[in-house]
């Protein structure tokens, strides 16, 4: 499935997609490829293996990540934010809510909403998680200098408006 915005093409014959072969340079759009794969693996190693101790996973950090930046929003809010299924939220959110990270409470305004909250604990947990993620971009911005990091964010702010950032 093609992104939001983004036009899905491929080799004639094959079921592979094809290359972009106008526009801006194909090497260097192979070298920032390549790049982001290996930054991905930096900047995922330290919390997958904090994560993996308590027997969770990246999805896990995720909703910790975002309940954290929008406390007591719905569950369907965060389903909206992850673009994952209720199938696909109820497992993690319930391991988390086992494990005392993450608070689940009917709203004020509507019984039927259930809002989530970071507990001590879970507060703790994606603390230590992305302030990992933070200190490795604090330090590639610091090398990079504030134009390459202004950049960088420009590149990131157009792809994940593709992905539905508001």
């Amino acid at each position: 499935m093609a992104a939001r915005g983004l036009a899905k093409s491929t080799v004639v014959g094959t079921n592979r997609p094809s290359r972009p072969s106008d526009g801006p340079d194909t090497a260097a759009l192979g070298e920032a490829w390549r790049l982001m794969h290996y930054a991905l693996r930096a900047v995922i190693a330290e919390p997958d293996r904090i994560l993996a101790t308590r027997g969770l996973t990246r999805m896990h950090h995720r909703i910790l990540f975002f309940v954290a930046r929008a406390p007591g929003m719905s569950v369907g809010a965060l389903q909206g934010t992850l673009n994952v299924t209720k199938q696909a939220l109820n497992a993690p959110l319930r391991q988390l809510q086992t494990q005392g990270l993450i608070d689940l409470s009917k709203a004020d305004h509507d019984a039927r909403v259930r809002e989530l909250r970071l507990t001590a604990d879970g507060t703790a947990l994606e603390a230590t998680l992305t302030g990992e993620q933070y200190r490795l971009f604090a330090e590639a911005f610091a090398a990079a200098g504030p134009e390459a990091s202004k950049g960088w964010q420009r590149v990131m702010r157009a792809l994940a408006t593709q992905a539905g950032m508001p």
